[in-house]
């Protein structure tokens, strides 16, 4: 059995016999010199024996030190042809070696660092599924965040907007192999970044996890991004069940730019303006520091549908005269969803320094500020009366009234819109100190993030308090029309400690060991933003759900890799970690890969075990939640944390990590010059998959635990986290590239890669508590499963063609977005939707007009094409609802009905109110401005 102690202790031995075989006393000798470009010294480069190796520094420059004897130097870089020679060296000796590298497109993907903790490997001859990814490649998709540009350059990637935009609207889910955003574990430079404070709550992808915000990190400081698709809990810990993302940060100082971004959508809106500064200089002759500025705001697009009269009069009981008079003036019930107003200010810098031949000092840091404006749902005249309220009048009678025609002049009720304004402060920071003696390369480093979010609500009222100066209740036509509900922070500051050595061609090894502290802080609101409801939107944090809540876990890994022959590897990896609140989590993996046909076919595969924490957000927190429920508009309901009294009451386990096992085949190949493929096939089981369960809500009898709790806390119904279901993902990656054709007097790059998922479902009963299961309810529903699991493209695939000529650069991309589906809450059981599979093409036209000034142009979703959905049968009594042509008394057929229940009649009528696979936006037009320093 493994335990912390004999892991560490065994570990120690293992470190000193290593330590006594190095070779401390030997008598050295030198090679040195410098690698460059064309275009100058290659900082980063690295230089390698084989057995021991070193980067360049900022002007190019390398020093080894080795034994005497005969060795062959290789010098790499990614994107360049390596060179090899052949030295002989004598004790005392120094040589010099200068290498000029030339541009190599087929090898862009060449140096590996995420994935292993050995020796970097080649994208074709690693035994793991990796995308790589330049700068160039993000920033010509024209898309102005991160996220997105990954949307539509990783076919296993997936992002896009919530319907409802309030907190969502800090930061889209996101997800690799359709798995959720929290399986998929974001690096920096190598070391793990800080997740997002936000909890997904709505009823739509990716609900009730969360992740860490990529879409702040500026595009243009990032140096190329690397994307491990399979999982590595055995490597990097929790949360790699899915994948790994790592970000590599600029370290030039030569390539300094202002970059301008200008854009708007084809209907007029979504206007964007954007400054940018991309920037480097040197610490010293052997130091550098790169940063960047950017600062941007994107103004509100709105895509709202023609609200049904006929639904709205039988969803709130309204006059359908009324409905249809107000419907007359405002078509979409004064909704407004789609994009919303954001504003960002985003900076970013990397810096690295030799303080000695062997030894450099290492830092990075970021800092983001982002502004949402966004809106709730209009809350119409009918739905909000004044029978009702009638103190809502003078609460909104002039901001929004209208003139009645025989009022005089009179502005009369006319509804309201509550607004949201979201304000996110993201910043990560890591120092660092690596050395190289004797072949032993070690880094230390400590790094230290943050995320959050806190809101105000205005143009909203509480609609069941209000209080006197003295804190005694007064009238609720006295509430306050501004809330503070509070927000909510997520911290955590990580040590590790890496060391790696290759002890020979054959043999390498690594070891490592991370500490982690985590503390979420869920910020309470004002009294006026959580009492008896809240405001008519969006409820504060209570006090009594408020506080600090923290975790620490240790953790250390071993990894070997042997070459068994050339062509031969197997590479193995086990981890320890240790969590103060969990317990201990014991994970492996194992990789394989075998060359056939001088290197141009690689065979490889790997199988793991892998593990992902509950989060301190699904642990603690608890709230009242506004949610839209068919046929009867937006209720509130009760969100329970799995450690208070109501989650005893329930019978609520204590949430356990996940677990996985992960099983990877695939092959590389480069059967000509130019041109590289791979295929993967990846099987994903998952046990004890953390859910946010469906609302819970009465049972028929109400004498319950659970009823007590419903009315205790004036709630509709409540929902929980639990460990609710086993699932399966399986599915297939394929990427091929051929780079440098000569097509006239310019040359073409082609791209295609995909992926097909061939399962994603759920295996075995869910798994409800004995309460749960004696009311006859369950914690996953239709419409939850089919959020976890078909709630993203089946398939995705996208094919990318560049063509450069001269100082010209069209670019063409087509994305494939397969077919999605839902099972919407309230849906008559024999139906389901579906989303149809659609072809997003994307035109960049690039123009060099001198040395320095750059031109470019992008056309996003060139031929407007928009999400579209329909209804589908599940069998028979399903197809006779979409035949039936019979009408209710408001003219609605009974798959009108059903439209209407989905889509809050038809304010969502492009996405549904659970989501949709790309964006309602259509025609998006980007220009950009590039100038070289």
């Amino acid at each position: 059995m493994f335990t912390m102690k004999t892991t560490l202790r065994n570990l120690a031995c293992l470190l000193v016999i290593l330590l006594l075989g190095g070779g401390l006393f030997a008598q050295k000798c030198t090679i040195s010199g410098v690698i460059s470009d064309t275009s100058g010294p290659l900082p980063g480069a690295t230089i390698s024996t084989g057995t021991s190796g070193a980067t360049t520094d900022v002007n190019g420059n390398y020093s080894l030190r080795l034994d005497p004897g005969t060795y062959t130097l290789e010098a790499s870089y990614i994107g360049f042809t390596s060179q090899k020679k052949e030295f002989t060296v004598e004790a005392g000796q120094s040589l010099t070696w200068n290498v000029n590298l030339s541009e190599d497109a087929v090898s862009l993907g060449d140096v590996i660092v995420v994935g292993t903790r050995t020796a970097p490997r080649s994208s074709t001859t690693t035994p793991l599924p990796v995308d790589v990814f330049r700068a160039k490649e993000l920033t010509s998709t024209g898309q102005t965040t991160f996220d997105k540009a990954l949307q539509y350059r990783v076919p296993s990637f997936n992002t896009v907007q919530t319907p409802v935009n309030d907190a969502t609207a800090l930061l889209d889910p996101y997800e690799i192999r359709n798995m959720g955003p929290s399986r998929t574990l974001v690096l920096i430079n190598g070391k793990r970044k800080n997740m997002s404070a936000l909890l997904y709550t709505q009823t739509s992808p990716g609900r009730g996890e969360t992740g860490a915000d990529i879409s702040g990190i500026p595009t243009d400081m990032i140096k190329r991004v690397e994307i491990l698709r399979d999982g590595a809990s055995a490597q990097y810990g929790s949360d790699a069940i899915a994948g790994v993302m790592n970000i590599i940060l600029k370290d030039g100082v030569d390539d300094g730019r202002f970059i301008l971004r200008t854009g708007i959508t084809a209907e007029g809106d979504g206007e964007m303006i954007g400054a940018a500064v991309n920037n480097g200089t040197k610490l010293g002759e052997d130091g550098f520091l790169n940063y960047t500025i950017d600062l941007s705001k994107t103004f509100l697009a709105n895509r709202p549908g023609t609200v049904s009269a006929g639904g709205e009069a039988s969803d709130f009981g309204a006059d359908i005269a009324v409905v249809e008079e107000f419907l007359s003036r405002k078509p979409d019930a004064g909704n407004i969803n789609g994009s919303p107003e954001t504003t960002a200010m985003k900076f970013a810098l990397n810096a690295g320094k030799k303080v000695s031949e062997n030894g450099e000092v290492y830092a990075n840091a970021a800092y983001i500020y982002k502004k949402v404006n966004s809106y709730a749902n209009y809350r119409t005249p009918y739905w909000r009366t004044l029978d009702a309220f009638p103190y809502l009048e003078n609460f909104f009678g002039d901001q929004y009234g209208h003139i009645d025609a025989n009022d005089n002049g009179i502005l009369d009720y006319d509804g309201y819109v509550p607004t949201f304004d979201g304000d996110l402060i993201d910043y990560n920071g890591t120092v660092g100190f690596k050395s190289e003696k004797n072949g032993w390369i070690s880094d230390v480093s400590f790094t230290t993030g943050s995320n959050e979010q806190t809101y105000i609500i205005r143009n909203s009222h509480n609609r069941n308090m209000t209080l006197n100066a003295d804190s005694t209740f007064k009238y609720r036509e006295n509430s306050p029309l501004v809330f503070d509900p509070g927000g909510t922070r997520f911290v955590h500051n990580v040590g590790n400690i890496d060391v790696t050595k290759r002890f020979s061609d054959m043999f390498s090894f690594a070891f490592g060991a991370e500490f982690r502290t985590e503390d979420f802080t869920i910020i309470e609101g004002s009294v006026a933003s959580y009492e008896d409801g809240g405001p008519d939107s969006f409820s504060g944090n209570d006090p009594r759900n408020s506080g600090k809540f923290n975790r620490y876990n240790f953790g250390g890994y071993l990894d070997a890799a042997v070459d068994v022959t050339d062509d031969f590897l197997i590479n193995g990896t086990v981890r320890l970690e240790d969590y103060s609140d969990f317990g201990e989590a014991f994970v492996w993996k194992l990789s394989t890969r075998y060359k056939l046909l001088d290197d141009r076919l690689t065979i490889r595969g790997s199988a793991s075990t892998g593990f992902k924490a509950p989060t301190l957000h699904q642990i603690y927190t608890q709230k009242a939640q506004y949610s839209f429920v068919p046929g009867q508009g937006i209720q509130v309901g009760g969100l329970v944390n799995n450690v208070s009294r109501e989650a005893r009451l329930l019978g609520l386990p204590q949430l356990q990590p996940e677990k996985s096992t992960n099983i990877t085949v695939g092959l590389g190949v480069r059967p000509i010059s130019g041109l590289s493929l791979t295929l993967d096939y990846y099987n994903i089981a998952l046990k004890d998959r953390i859910i946010l369960s469906t609302e819970i809500g009465a049972t028929a009898d109400g004498d319950t635990p659970l009823d007590d709790i419903l009315v205790a806390n004036n709630l509709s119904d409540l929902s929980f986290f639990v460990n609710g279901l086993d699932a399966r993902t399986s599915g297939i990656d394929f990427v091929a590239n051929y780079r440098g054709i000569q097509l006239g007097t310019g040359s073409l790059g082609a791209s295609l890669s995909g992926n097909y998922t061939i399962s994603n479902e759920r295996e075995g009963d869910v798994k409800n508590p004995e309460l749960v299961e004696g009311a006859g309810q369950s914690v996953a529903n239709e419409t939850q499963e089919a959020l976890f699991f078909t709630s993203r493209p089946k398939y995705k695939a996208i094919l990318g063609l560049d063509y450069e000529i001269s100082d010209f650069t069209v670019s063409l991309g087509n994305t494939l977005f397969g077919p999605t589906t839902f099972n919407q809450q309230g849906m008559d059981a024999n139906l389901y939707t579906e989303f149809k599979t659609k072809i997003v093409t994307d035109l960049g036209l690039s123009y060099n007009a001198t040395d320095k000034l750059n031109l470019t142009l992008n056309v996003n979703n060139l031929l407007g094409v928009l999400p579209e959905w329909e209804f589908k049968a599940e069998n028979a009594e399903g197809q006779a609802i979409i035949d039936d042509t019979s009408t209710n008394s408001f003219g609605l057929t009974p798959i009108q009905e059903q439209s209407n229940l989905i889509t809050f009649n038809q304010r969502y009528s492009q996405m549904t109110y659970d989501g949709y696979h790309f964006s309602q936006l259509g025609t998006q037009l980007y220009l950009t401005l590039s100038y070289k320093f």
